[in-house]
């Protein structure tokens, strides 16, 4: 039997986005991968707070923008692994609970261009397909030797960002196109991202 083909979509999400869904639904109905999974990443320690909402709310937020979309899912595995959390051990995680799927790690091309200083990086490409989508003014070079693992995928570039949100709510503007309706709903029944 064919393996499912999985593909691993991490981001604090914090707001989870009409962008990331317009991304993901992209790569399900354009690319081989028959799911994305949205893994919501914890806190990182070494960086600063911010304004990052805790992991439960994250979480909720992601399951609620999923909820009628068949071929996206809400994952917590990083929310029960030791931290900081790293891709490669979350691949591998995965692919020890699942041995049924082969998993695909997908990331802008403003990531691909700091992969190299990525934990164990040459072991992630070589074990893995890493699907790269554009950002704006970021140029993509994937190396020869590489096509057979990494590629581009001409997914439509959405520029909005999670900070933008965060802080035109906190202006008092009303986001509601931005995000998806669930979402928009629990944020401002929940009063999030006002202070």
């Amino acid at each position: 039997m064919q393996k499912q083909q999985i593909g691993i979509f991490s981001g604090s999400f914090n707001p989870v986005h009409a962008g990331h869904l317009i991304l993901a639904n992209y790569i399900c109905e354009f690319t081989e991968l028959d799911e994305v999974w949205f893994v919501v990443s914890p806190h990182n320690p070494f960086k600063e707070r911010e304004d990052l909402l805790d992991d439960d709310m994250r979480l909720e937020m992601v399951r609620l923008a999923l909820e009628k979309y068949d071929h996206m899912i809400a994952s917590d595995v990083e929310l029960h692994m030791p931290r900081p959390s790293y891709t490669i051990d979350t691949l591998e995680r995965l692919r020890s609970e699942y041995p049924d799927k082969n998993f695909t790690l997908i990331i802008g091309s403003d990531n691909w261009k700091q992969f190299p200083k990525w934990k164990e990086s040459q072991h992630l490409i070589k074990n893995y397909q890493v699907l790269v989508y554009p950002r704006l003014g970021e140029e993509v070079v994937i190396p020869e030797e590489l096509t057979g693992s990494v590629r581009l995928v001409e997914a439509p570039i959405v520029e909005i960002s999670s900070t933008f949100i965060r802080e035109s709510i906190r202006n008092g503007k009303n986001m509601r196109a931005f995000l998806p309706p669930k979402v928009y709903d629990f944020i401002v029944r929940n009063g999030i991202y006002i202070c």
